[in-house]
Order: C-alpha cells, then structure tokens, then sequence
C-alpha cells in the first residue's frame, strides 16, 4: 500500500514521539516525600482516599533522613500524631527513651537510616498509598479543576491527575510551580509589625548545612581518612571548639561538647555544627535543578573541609564518614539540610506577635492551630556576615494555624513543609522536625476532607479538621501539662482553643511551655470573662467576681449561655434541672469527674469538661482562616 503524503507526515510525528506517558488518576498527589510530605502521605492514605507521594530520593523523611538531620529539636512534651509514633517506633528499635538520648541537644536522637526504614514502613502499611521513590516532576497544571502533572517514575514518563496537590519539599518548589505567590527572604518590620524584623527587607535566607554522619571505626578509622579537600584552610575551624580562641566574638567550645553535641545510637556522630563548622550560605532557592546541583557543590566541599579537620587537626582519626548510612557515591547525605526557602502567602501568616501574644493580636490564630511547637526562634545567619542582627527574644510555646497550609491564590493546593505561611522571624520556631512532621499530618487530612466533601481545602470547616487532628492524638493548643494519657485529653484541647480557658505562656530555655493548670481553681470573674470573649450577648454579670467557681455559682451562668448559643440541650432549660442531672452523671461516662459537691470549687479540667459535653462551646462557633469566629 501506498501511503499518502498526509499518512506520512502522521506516522513520523506518532515514531518521534516515543512511548506515550502512562496516566494515573490518584485523589492527593504529594510531590516531594519529605517531613511534612511523608508525614501527609501517610495521614491521607489513613483517612481513606487514594494518596501517591513521589520522591527524588531512596528514602522518605527529609530533613529528619534523606538531610541526615537526626537529633530531633523540641516537642518532647507533646507527642502530637506521627510525631509521637514515630518517636515510639525509635524507642522500640533501640530499646527505650534512654536509648536515643545520647547526645546532649535532644533527648530523640537515631541513625537516619533507622528512620528511612521506619517511615518506609509506615508507608507500606497503607492500602491507600502508593510511593515513588526515585520520581520527579517536569511540568504541573491546572485543568477542569484537576492537578496534571507530567513526571518521571523511575525514569519513565507518567501522567499523574490529582484532586488535591500536596507540596512536600522543603523549599516550597512545588508552591512555586504550581502558581503559589510567596516571600523568600527577611521581612521588613513594616510588612509583619514585628519589633524585632529589620527595617528593610532582604533576600537572606538561614544558611544551609550539609550534614555528616560519621562512625567510629576504633583502630582501622585510619582507612576512613580523608584526603585534603580542594580549597581546605584550617583557619576556617580554629574556632569551632578551641578553648582560648581569640575571635572575642565568640565563645569557644570545648571539642568534647561539639562532638557530643549529636552523638547518635551505635557510636555514630551527626556533624551540624554552626559555629565555625559547616555551616554555609548559599541561596538557591529559584535556582532550576541543574544549577542548583552545581552550586551545592561547594557546601559538600565546605562539609568534607570541615571533616577533615575533625580527622586531622582535632586527632580524631578514628571517626570517618559511615559506610552504612546513606547509600551514595560520597556517604554524604540525599540533599542538604535547608533552613529556610520560600514562604507562602497563606489564607493566614503566623508572626512573632502571634507567638509572644496569642490572646491579644487582632487575629486570634490560636483559634485554629492544628500543629504545636515550643522551641524558640533559632536562625542561622552565621556565614551571611552581612545580615542584619537580630535580638532574638524569649518565646512561649505556639500553634500553627489551618490557614498557614493553605495558598491565598491557589485552589486545591496544600502545602505540607517549612513553606508554610509564616514571617521570616517565626520560620526560626517552626522549621523544626516534630513542628513539621504535624504540619505534614494536618495537610494530608485536609486533603482528605476535601476530597471526601468535594470542597476546596479552604472551604473545609477549620472545626472539621481540628476534629480529625485530635482523633489522631495531636494538638491544638500547646499545653505542656495536659498530654494525651489524660482522659479529658481532647475536651481540654477544645475549650483551650476556644479561648475560654487560656493557657500562660512561659519561655523556658529550649523547650517554651505553656501551662494550662488543668488541677487549679479559678474565680467566677475569670470564668465569666473568658465566656464573654467567646459569647459577648452574655450579660448577667455574677454578683460576687471573687468567689471560687463552683457549680452552685456558675449553673445560672451556663443556663443563659445556652440561650445565647440556642442550645437545645434540656438539661440546661434550668438550674435545678441542670444540677439534678449533673449529680446522677458525674462521676459514670461520659463525664466521669469525682466528688460530686455543688458548693466545692471546680478545677479547670472540670470546668472545661462541663463546658465540652453540656455546651459544646468548641463547635457551636465555627472560625474562620484568622481565628476570628464565623
């Protein structure tokens, strides 16, 4: 047969084109498997709904593994969702929190690729989840309400169609790409009202660190050794650990408190060493991947300098670069450990007003926090001699809002890691692995409630995913005092977050607190203040501001509220009903409180716990993106 010159021209496009790339339908699409991308993945797999997580590397975790970043930094008090289960997964490996406080900076604290292989675990136990490990994305679009993304699974094309796009990378590329506007760099004290911000913006980010994992080969860590670095200069080190340093700038450390500083299980050591160690700035943020490859190029050279000073200078020639962590050419790890990348602009931005005054601020962010942290403002600008000083202040412990997840520009898009919308200033607290692993979790079930009400991420009820936030064991409020062994665990996290019972702050070396005093008593004033806060139709003032609360004094006080709030609740139509069906309940389920006595002062656990089953204040008032109630 003959063929035409149109047949022609249509068979040569069809032979030019190669393989047609294989199309996948999935409901969350999480594009980079690190902290927050693995830790979504997982939680939305859980809840139900098809979940893909494709990863440039071999393993999943990020900063926590791929990073090497494995001494975990805060949150040992509050063991929120994966976070918690991944910390317990460790201690049952080594057997026991003893175990993985080996090195003074953290009490969490395991060989990384301990840590790939838990979350791969975790990963495989979903149904729902599938992982690509060794798969990139080239091109991300918006179509018909629809993600399609054009990737390479194992080198092979595939086109992926998502409901919900998930960003799981550290520098919020995927944000980026996906149309998502953001700030990179330090804010200027105008844009964010933060005291302590410089008055000009910038574009300096925290510097980077490519983290090493050295292992001590005792006698044949001679073979270990490295060869001198291009470029090495000892004077680079003379300060990171010698005592009698005569930089007068810094304050010297001995070596023994710098190689302890992350002394891991198995006689291993993480190298992240600020001072003078290797630490590097580098911004390649909006570098493509081929340049930004090329220029990491020089913070493993710096890493590599760095260790060979250890090895030759400071005498430890037994330690060398493991040979049984990271499975690369170098024994380096997958990727560097970024501080700081992009932020978006969020639906909501967490500031250090919101951080230092949670009660105070026009928008009451509290209200909707999904995550917590309590480590203080940490930045690294040590390699950027030319950033502006900042005096970084004491903190109290904090929440995340829903709305720092979600793109003001963007729908259906997440983001999952250190992207989040926060300033410059608060991106020093929440960086951090445990902050980051919840952030993660809130995302994937965002997601998935997105999906499974066919609403964009923004539309889903803050209320709704704070709901699925406490069913998997995580937090609200930052409340170091009320953990989740305590049986009223969940009903003091809602009245925390409504503000009626408000927790203090306290700035506490590297672990911020914020006391809830669940056992303490509180005035009828204090009481009837924080319901005003919350319902400001409540009028009748009670006569005696002073007293103790006790529910003889307070009974009239919820029976009003129940009208203000149109509760339908009978046993609230009076009083008397309400104390006589209180004295039958108290003490058997679903309250189950002690000592039943109208006229004893309640505490705040029994206060927060009548206010949650007889009011259900938490619901009654849905909030918005701000915190401020709808």
């Amino acid at each position: 047969m003959q063929l035409r010159p149109f047949h022609l021209i249509i068979l040569l496009a069809l032979l030019s084109c190669g393989p047609q790339p294989e199309t996948i339908e999935t409901d969350v699409l999480v594009l980079g498997g690190g902290t927050g991308g693995t830790a979504a993945g997982i939680q939305a797999a859980r809840l139900g709904v098809r979940t893909i997580i494709a990863e440039p590397s071999e393993w999943l975790g990020g900063m926590l593994t791929a990073a090497g970043v494995s001494a975990t930094d805060g949150n040992h008090a509050m063991p929120a969702g994966i976070w918690g289960e991944f910390r317990q997964r460790l201690r049952g490996h080594y057997g026991g929190a003893e175990a993985l406080a080996t090195g003074w900076v953290s009490y969490t604290q395991f060989e990384p690729h301990v840590g790939a292989e838990i979350f791969a675990a975790m990963a495989e136990k979903e149904a729902k989840l599938q992982v690509w490990y060794r798969s990139t994305y080239t091109s991300i679009t918006r179509k018909d309400g629809q993600w399609e993304v054009l990737a390479r699974r194992d080198g092979q094309p595939v086109l992926v169609r998502a409901t919900i796009l998930i960003d799981g990378t550290g520098l919020g590329d995927v944000a980026a790409a996906a149309g998502a506007a953001y700030s990179l760099g330090m804010d200027a004290r105008s844009q964010t009202g933060e005291s302590i911000a410089p008055q000009q913006a910038n574009d300096i980010i925290q510097d980077l660190t490519y983290a090493a994992i050295l292992k001590d080969y005792g006698p044949a860590g001679q073979a270990h050794l490295l060869s001198e670095p291009e470029g090495y200069k000892p004077a680079l080190f003379a300060c990171s650990c010698q005592k009698g340093c005569d930089d007068e700038t810094e304050k010297p450390h001995p070596c023994e408190t710098m190689m302890t500083y992350a002394r891991l299980p198995n006689d291993k050591y993480m190298i992240n060493w600020p001072s003078h160690g290797n630490d590097y700035y580098l911004n390649v943020v909006e570098m493509g991947p081929e340049q930004r490859e090329e220029a990491l190029k020089a913070a493993k050279l710096r890493t590599l300098q760095f260790l060979y000073f250890i090895q030759h200078e400071l005498g430890y020639t037994n330690l060398g670069l493991a040979d049984d962590e990271f499975p690369t050419p170098d024994r380096l790890p997958f990727e560097p450990y970024y501080r700081e990348g992009r932020r978006i602009h969020g639906l909501a931005r967490l500031g250090l007003n919101h951080i230092l005054m949670p009660y105070e601020t026009a928008e009451p962010l509290y209200r909707a926090g999904i995550a917590v942290g309590d480590y203080p403002i940490d930045h690294h600008h040590k390699e950027r001699p030319d950033a502006p000083k900042i005096d970084f202040p004491p903190v109290p412990s904090f929440s995340i809002p829903a709305g720092s997840l979600i793109p003001k520009d963007v729908e259906g898009l997440l983001v999952a890691d250190k992207a989040i919308s926060v300033t410059n200033i608060a991106n020093g607290s929440t960086r951090l692995q445990p902050v980051i692993l919840q952030v993660g979790q809130a995302a994937g079930a965002l997601a998935a409630l997105a999906v499974q009400k066919r609403k964009q991420p923004r539309e889903v009820p803050i209320r709704a995913l704070q709901d699925a936030v406490l069913a998997y064991g995580g937090y609200l409020a930052p409340s170091y005092d009320i953990g989740p062994e305590l049986p009223h665990f969940q009903a003091l996290q809602r009245i925390a977050a409504t503000g009626i019972l408000r927790g203090t702050g306290e700035p506490h070396a590297w672990a911020n607190r914020t006391w809830f005093y669940p056992d303490s008593t509180i005035t009828v004033g204090e009481l009837w203040a924080g319901l005003r806060s919350f319902e400001p139709e409540l009028e009748k003032r009670p006569a005696d501001t002073s007293a103790l609360a006790s529910l003889e004094l307070i009974a009239p006080i919820l029976v009003e509220l129940a009208v203000d709030l149109r509760s339908d609740n009978a046993p609230l139509e009076s009083e008397e009903h309400l104390l006589g069906y209180l004295q039958e309940r108290w003490a058997s389920e679903p309250f189950n409180l002690s000592s039943f006595d109208t006229r004893r002062p309640l505490n705040r656990t029994e206060i927060a716990v009548l206010l949650d089953l007889m009011l259900d204040p938490f619901h009654a008032r849905e909030v918005g993106a701000s915190g401020l109630f709808q």
